[in-house]
């Protein structure tokens, strides 16, 4: 595997922290990425019973990888899969890789969408990660000497770490407050005086509406930028305009997921899509209909192919993540492939109304261009017991009771049709009523009936 050699001298190159490799020409980024796929191919073949009986099941042999299109020769590889094979062979399943000597942190998935995905990290995973993760930081213009509030969670979650060994070998202070104490966030937004606050698109507008509860002016505090991922949101133009007017900054966009790895994708200053870390993930866009390469700008699902990780690698994983990918150089000058409009969504995430497919995501985008209208929602799916047919409940708050009419009801009505090609059922409760998330945010509430 070619090893590039990445200065830690970042004010020699005060616009990017890696730029020999993140303003790489395409075709040596993709000579890098195929040295590396070739690489990461053969060990998982050599070293793991599950994919070498993946590859055998179907005739597959390490050397019949001698492009990178040849990686659709390698079948998807799902999270349900991945369960099933920890609960075939406990407790990690035989997809690990490096030897247990070489093992130094496990970081399972958050176990939102069934049970938790164990993932592995060895102290070079550990390494690259960090690396990556000051891309990030830097990419939307955190600088050595930033006062970092990281309000991600720590632990046995990616985030929250990744985070933190990043901005504390960046040259950052680094407050570890985790995702949680509302208030102690609002303290240190004041004094010492944060100038990056991490987090969920949640929890960002939690914290803004704290400080609104308290009278503080976001002019009055340091807060400058802040990075916001773990769910859908900060790339909804009303959730960025609500976390940024509210907080007084400039909000970016990141992706990562524990199987893979945390801000593996992220916005730079242009805010013109997230950057992928090419250098360590192969990605591609699929159409789920017919299994192949959907072309620049079509949306599909996110499937991703670990080129560096060492503990446990991922060949050809199926996110369920919507997104399109673009190759066009960035305005920044950073040459990566770009998803413009960050994560559109999640495949298993899609919802089925009088013949409308739509996402949460559209229905947030629709309650957050509201200013009438909390940043809290549910949508509730149920079943009319008498009819027996399906039933779609958005659930919203209202700031004033002024509000609570025909009027305004029938306005957001017609953008719920105008967006979602679908009319739902309204209903609008007093602010301060749903539940506040500190972490990622469960909106759906399906309670409807199963067919027997």
């Amino acid at each position: 595997m070619e090893a590039i050699v990445v200065s830690s001298k970042s004010s020699e190159h005060p616009q990017y922290y890696a730029k020999e490799i993140e303003t790489m020409d395409r075709e040596r980024l993709e000579t890098l990425q195929l040295d590396r796929l070739k690489w990461q191919v053969r060990r998982c073949y050599e070293s793991s019973e599950f994919y070498r009986e993946r590859f055998d099941r179907i005739g597959l042999n390490p050397e019949d990888i001698n492009s990178l299109d040849d990686v659709v020769k390698i079948p998807p590889v799902t999270k349900q899969e991945l369960r099933d094979e920890q609960l075939s062979h406990p407790p990690f399943g035989r997809y690990v890789v490096a030897p247990q000597k070489d093992w130094r942190e496990l970081h399972p998935s958050t176990g939102t969408t069934g049970d938790p995905v164990n993932t592995i990290w060895t102290e070079k995973d550990v390494e690259n990660i960090t690396l990556w993760t000051i891309r990030t930081l830097w990419n939307f213009g955190t600088r050595p000497g930033d006062i970092v509030q990281n309000g991600f969670s720590y632990g046995l979650w990616v985030a929250g770490m990744s985070c933190h060994y990043a901005a504390k070998a960046m040259g950052c202070f680094v407050l570890p407050i985790g995702a949680s104490m509302a208030e102690r966030q609002v303290d240190y937004l004041v004094n010492p005086g944060s100038t990056v606050l991490l987090s969920t698109p949640s929890f960002a507008l939690y914290i803004a509406e704290r400080m609104n509860q308290r009278g503080i002016d976001p002019s009055k505090i340091p807060l400058k930028r802040g990075c916001f991922g773990g769910e859908a949101g900060a790339e909804i133009p009303p959730t960025r305009e609500k976390i940024e007017s509210r907080l007084g900054i400039e909000a970016y966009d990141y992706f990562g997921l524990a199987e893979i790895g945390p801000t593996c994708a992220s916005e730079c200053e242009e805010k013109v899509g997230i950057h992928w870390v090419e250098d360590h993930l192969l990605v591609e866009i699929i159409n789920p209909d017919t299994n192949k390469g959907c072309d620049p700008g079509e949306t599909g699902v996110l499937v991703l192919t670990h080129l560096t990780k060492e503990a446990v690698p991922m060949l050809r994983y199926w996110t369920d993540d919507l997104a399109r990918l673009t190759t066009e150089k960035c305005a920044c000058g950073r040459t990566h492939a770009r998803s413009e409009g960050g994560i559109l969504g999640r495949a298993d995430d899609m919802i089925i109304y009088k013949g409308a497919n739509f996402y949460p995501v559209q229905v947030e985008k629709v309650i957050r261009s509201f200013e009438e209208l909390g940043d809290e929602f549910r949508i509730r799916l149920s079943t009319d017991e008498k009819t027996g047919i399906d039933v779609i409940t958005v659930m919203a708050e209202h700031k004033t009771k002024e509000v609570d009419n025909e009027e305004f009801r029938n306005r957001v009505k017609r953008a719920f049709q105008e967006e979602l090609e679908v009319t739902p059922g309204l209903e609008l409760v007093e602010s301060g009523t749903l539940e506040r998330t500190m972490f990622k945010a469960k909106r759906v509430e399906d309670k409807r009936v199963k067919a027997s």
